[in-house]
């Protein structure tokens, strides 16, 4: 047995030499550098750089998260707190104990394999202590660019607590495993592991750890939450809820703000603070002009997914959808420059839930109470934009993601409203609800999507505090409050109403949206104040 082990984990050798004695045959590579795994990557006939410098990477027919392939270990510790259905799927745990074996006897064949000691959650407090092991050096790479890396390797292998166990190359077989498919992620709660099988998408890998820290702290009255966070120089932090393609990653890379995160954080006693040590950013239609960050991070180091790149220059040209439109990067949050050092802050004073509304009945900018904030969490209405998931159709449909971001959240959805609204009465953290989608007619009667520049405008006077002394309107259907003014922004934008040349077709697709709000909210059991907060005929 070879193993090539980082001169930091020498203290570790009861883990690592347990992990070597399963796999007798295989080279472990350990807590290996950006450079390492890059040379692996390229080597093994992973990827290849850009000309920019960045790995591109093709995660194959699943370029997507695979809802349907994701469950949990049904043990009885944890039955009674998982909202079991459709999202949390159970899995028997005998029949996990017999892949988890059949999984590591597949690795063990392998010559090489690749071992990260890694961080999840920015508060030592309330953070997982990692070890990823992976068959690819470029998911070993993901890993050690999206999650936290800590300062003491050392350290954090004796700490190690979770196991992450990746092989994209096994293909589980449903009759004999308990799967649905030829690919799996399987989490078992109980025992501390995260398995994954058949599964190229490295996005498979953060949101699996992110639903375990979503599972793990409600219990400690933590919040977390799916939304990108930063903070301004004043200190005044700001959120950003939303699904993929609303803008949540592009509106928290703001030049004039500093990143805490782009995508998962909690929330505490003391702040907000950073699930991750990355960003996961979509590629689709990037331009230096439009996401700066974004474009200026794509750098040696970063991991490009299913991006098409000219054959002449490997220039990648990031509006070629002829892969997928859920191309992804992956980097780590040094490579933003405009960043908050500590990955956390204070308490937010803004709270922004981004919608993308298809029918271009919502206004670009609404005020919401508590009681609001908490119907609209519960709702997460929005739109399907860009195929983050394998089998959703390319054509843009909406969609109701309670907590915005349901396939995240191992718990019953009311659990985390309740703790939100809590700690919105406690903080005073005033929430929007801000529309980052249609307007002057819906999606598919020729309506013109808002900018991004428009919804910057918008964001930076609820950043600047102007909505909260300005003049407003009730728009009673909707049961929204909306300002009569927003400074840059054309008066009339702000009632959709104005918007329509057709009021009778507006009347017609309002009416049809709040019916859809009003079914949805069926699902859910919660005090009448939230339900009455919605919108009505």
């Amino acid at each position: 047995m070879t193993n090539s082990l980082h001169s930091a984990q020498e203290g570790n050798a009861a883990h690592l030499n347990n992990l070597a004695a399963m796999l007798p045959q295989t080279q472990l590579h350990v807590d290996q550098d950006v450079p390492f795994l890059v040379e692996s990557a390229i080597r093994r006939g992973e990827g290849i750089l850009a000309d920019n410098g960045a790995l591109c990477v093709r995660t194959g027919e699943r370029t997507g998260r695979s809802p349907k392939d994701r469950f949990i270990v049904d043990d009885a510790g944890i039955a009674p707190q998982v909202d079991w259905g459709k999202i949390n799927q159970p899995f028997d745990q005998a029949a996990f104990e017999r892949l988890w074996d059949r999984v590591m006897g597949h690795l063990g064949q392998k010559g090489e394999l690749f071992v990260s000691h890694l961080r999840a959650g920015a508060d030592a407090g309330h953070s997982l202590q990692l070890r990823v092991i992976t068959e690819y050096a470029w998911h070993s790479l993901f890993g050690r660019q999206l999650f936290i890396r800590p300062v003491d390797a050392n350290a954090a292998a004796d700490g190690a607590d979770w196991t992450v166990l990746n092989a994209p190359t096994f293909k589980p077989e449903p009759e004999r495993d308990g799967t649905l498919s030829d690919g799996a992620v399987i989490l078992d709660l109980a025992t501390h592991r995260v398995l994954l099988c058949g599964m190229r998408y490295a996005g498979e890998m953060k949101k699996a750890i992110f639903t375990v820290m979503n599972y793990l702290l409600p219990e400690k009255r933590i919040l977390p939450m799916h939304c990108s966070a930063n903070v301004g120089e004043e200190g005044d932090v700001a959120l950003f809820f939303g699904l993929s393609g609303t803008g949540k990653t592009t509106l928290s890379a703001d030049p004039a703000r500093f990143l805490i995160g782009d995508d998962e954080h909690g929330w505490d006693k003391n702040g907000i603070f950073n699930f991750e040590g990355g960003c996961y950013a979509k590629c689709i239609h990037l331009t230096p002009e439009r996401e700066p960050i974004i474009w200026n991070a794509i750098r040696f180091g970063s991991v490009v997914e299913n991006v098409v790149l000219e054959r002449a220059r490997r220039k990648p040209d990031y509006d070629d959808a002829s892969v997928t439109e859920n191309t992804r990067v992956a980097y780590p949050r040094e490579f933003v420059e405009k960043r908050v050092p500590g990955n956390r802050a204070g308490h937010p004073k803004a709270i922004v839930f981004l919608t993308c509304d298809l029918y271009g009945v919502l206004p670009p900018v609404s005020s919401l109470t508590k009681e609001q904030a908490a119907y609209h969490f519960l709702s997460g209405y929005t739109a399907l934009v860009g195929s983050t998931e394998v089998g959703q159709s390319a054509a843009i449909k909406p969609t109701f993601s309670s907590c915005f971001g349901a396939p995240f959240f191992p718990r019953r959805p009311h659990e985390y409203a309740e703790l939100l609204m809590d700690k919105i009465e406690h903080q005073g953290s005033a929430v929007y609800l801000v529309n980052t989608g249609w307007t002057g007619g819906a999606y598919s009667q020729g309506g013109q999507r808002f900018s991004i520049a428009t919804t910057r405008t918008v964001i930076h006077a609820v950043l600047r505090g102007e909505l909260k002394e300005a003049e407003s309107e009730y728009l009673e259907d909707l049961n929204l409050t909306i300002p009569k003014f927003v400074h840059g922004i054309d008066p009339r934008a702000l009632n959709p109403r104005n918007t329509w040349y057709d009021k009778t077709s507006h009347d017609q697709q309002k009416r049809e949206l709040i019916q859809r709000f009003t079914q949805n909210m069926e699902r859910f059991d919660v005090a009448p104040e939230i339900r009455k907060a919605g919108p009505r005929l």
